[in-house]
Formats: structure tokens, C-alpha cells, sequence
């Protein structure tokens, strides 16, 4: 009986050992589980339980269940999740580092960008710092990839297209367009498709998988490809006080499946992006390559909301031009790391 007892206390000790090493982290996500992203988000996920050997899972909750993107900074630190995504655009000053990559640079490819700003997010003090501040830590990097602009019955060629045109447009890049002399609309990317087919708007702002994604080119006739540069910051941030909480190497797979999540995306998104193309142009629409020319005035136009973005970021005591001039660097290191080697995914 005596045995019995001891074997059961000790498979019962057993057991208590093995639940205790499963630790499950809940993972708040203001959008739905579909597309892209939310693949790239989920394979974050898969992969940072393979590289804790099981010990770790995440549950992602999906949809705003926790909380909407515009909470999600405040909701992170506070607990409501232990990690989730966050939307720099919502909080212009909390993010200010990480919205470096939502500037109108010359930095079109998704994987360029999503790395070079992996690993400033990683490699700058100055903004660990400032996240630790707020309680958060920086895991991983999202990006919507290439702005780009489709219109109906008009064709932007040339900067001075755009002139009189109602645009949906977003950002400093929609900032840049009204420069040129476009009327901007205040319009989500959603209802661009009835702006567009109502006359509200001649174009939309967007990103080619967004276009195939909604149907938009059932209503567009032409879309102008920019190559000028991407929104790109967006990413998974975790609650400081659950990061500190745990021990070394689950702390370095989590941020390890975090750079590798960039890859995925990046495959991701650039077939989705050359497909969406291929649904344009067999839609008839006209897909137009901006000649370099014309794509570098839009990169000198937009060089003034660079620059404002420099001034706030040395007023809130970052070093905005170091920042500025690493990033370059980084976009500059992983294209030639592209062109040498190619995407990791087509590497063998």
C-alpha cells in the first residue's frame, strides 16, 4: 500500500512539473483570422512553440476580443493581454520611434523594410527605453507593403497627374499627395471601393493585395505603381512585466520567431502582391511602372514630413537624425542582401 501511495505522490509530482513548465501566453489581434498577416501572425505563434520544445503556447484571440487596435499600446502594458499587435498610427507619441518605418523613404519591398526595421526596433537603446517605459517590449515586425495608387477613368504617369484629383490618401504619403495638388477624401481603404465607383474619388491609396482583396478592380482603370515606399509599423509587442518574467531562452525564441516571422510575411505578401497585379491586369486594368524620375519628386516631396518626424523624435529625446540615418542604413544592408543572395525563401 506503502508503494502504492509513494507512486502515486510522485506521478502526481510529475505532473504538477510538467504543467507548470507549459506556460500559455494570450496574444490580443484587432483583425480577423484571415490574409497574409494573420498567417504570419500565426506561424509567430507555431513557431515560438517549437522552439520552446512545447513549454510555451500562445493563444491569439482574434478580432478585437481583448481589445480594438486603437487600445491595444495602453491594453498590453496593462495586462489585458500579455502580448498582442500594435498599430503605430494610433499612438503618434508613444511609438514615435517605430513609426520611422511608416515614413515616405525611397524603401518599397516589404522584406527590406520589415528587417531593417526589425532590427533598429532591436538594436536601438533609445527606443528599448522608451517601450520600457511604457511597460512593453518589442517582438516582431508587420508591414502593409508598397503604396501604390489605383484611380478610375484617369492614369496617374506623372506627378503632375495628380493635380486637382479627389484622393484617398493616408498619412504622410496622402500628406505628399496634397501637395501635388490633390483634394484628399477622407475615406477608409474599405469604402474606396464605392468612393470609386460613386465619383467620390478619381484614386485610392492602397497596397496591391488590399486591391484584389476588396475587389477594387472592378472599379479601377488604371494603378500606378510608386516604388516609393511602405506603412510599416505594426508589429508584436509584449507586456514588459510578462517578458521579464521569463527565463532566458524562452525570452530569445520568442524574439527569434519574431525575425522569422518577417520572412514569412515577406514570402507572403509578395506573392500575394504579384497575384493581385496579375487579377488587375486580367481585369483590364492598366498597370502603370512611375517612371524613376517621377517617383524621386515624390520621394523629395515627402523628404519635409522626414524631416518633421526628425524634430519630433530629438523634442521627445530620441536622436531622430542618428535614427534617420541607421534606418537608411539598414534598408541600404538587406538590399544588397536581396540582391545577392535573393529572398531567404528562394535561398536553397
Amino acid at each position: 500500500m506503502k508503494q502504492i501511495i509513494v507512486a502515486a505522490t510522485v506521478a502526481l509530482m510529475a505532473a504538477t512539473s510538467m504543467a507548470a513548465a507549459e506556460t500559455t501566453l494570450i496574444l490580443g489581434e484587432a483583425g480577423p483570422n484571415r490574409g497574409a498577416r494573420a498567417a504570419a501572425l500565426q506561424s509567430f505563434a507555431d513557431d515560438v512553440t517549437a522552439r520552446t520544445n512545447g513549454e510555451v503556447k500562445i493563444d491569439v484571440q482574434w478580432g478585437g476580443a481583448l481589445f480594438k487596435a486603437s487600445a491595444a499600446a495602453q491594453s498590453i502594458a496593462n495586462g489585458v493581454a500579455d502580448l498582442g499587435t500594435v498599430i503605430a498610427v494610433y499612438f503618434p507619441q508613444e511609438m514615435l520611434g517605430y513609426g520611422i518605418a511608416d515614413l515616405p523613404l525611397r524603401n518599397a519591398d516589404a522584406w527590406v523594410g520589415m528587417r531593417a526595421t526589425d532590427e533598429l526596433m532591436r538594436s536601438s537603446d533609445a527606443i528599448k527605453a522608451s517601450l520600457a517605459d511604457q511597460n512593453l517590449v518589442y517582438l516582431g515586425t508587420f508591414t502593409t507593403s508598397a503604396v501604390n495608387i489605383g484611380c478610375k477613368d484617369t492614369a496617374i504617369r506623372t506627378v503632375e497627374d495628380i493635380d486637382g484629383l479627389k484622393v484617398r490618401g493616408v498619412g504622410a504619403y496622402g500628406k505628399a499627395f496634397g501637395d501635388f495638388g490633390a483634394n484628399l477624401v477622407s475615406m477608409s481603404i474599405y469604402d474606396a471601393y464605392q468612393g470609386l465607383d460613386s465619383g467620390l474619388l478619381d484614386c485610392s491609396q492602397g497596397y496591391s493585395y488590399a486591391v484584389a482583396a476588396l475587389k477594387q478592380q472592378e472599379v479601377m482603370t488604371s494603378y500606378t505603381l510608386l516604388d516609393w515606399g511602405q506603412v510599416g509599423a505594426l508589429g508584436i509587442f509584449m507586456n514588459k512585466d510578462a517578458y521579464d518574467a521569463l527565463d532566458a531562452d524562452t525570452q530569445a525564441a520568442m524574439n527569434e520567431a519574431g525575425v522569422a516571422m518577417a520572412d514569412k510575411l515577406g514570402e507572403l505578401i509578395t506573392a500575394d502582391n504579384e497575384a493581385a497585379i496579375q487579377t488587375m491586369k486580367d481585369a483590364g486594368v492598366e498597370v502603370i511602372e512611375l517612371d524613376t524620375a517621377e517617383r524621386d519628386k515624390l520621394v523629395e516631396k515627402g523628404a519635409k514630413y522626414v524631416n518633421d518626424w526628425v524634430e519630433r523624435a530629438n523634442a521627445a529625446g530620441l536622436d531622430g537624425t542618428a535614427l534617420l540615418e541607421q534606418y537608411r542604413a539598414l534598408v541600404t544592408k538587406y538590399t544588397e542582401e536581396r540582391d545577392n543572395q535573393g529572398y531567404p525563401w528562394t535561398r536553397n
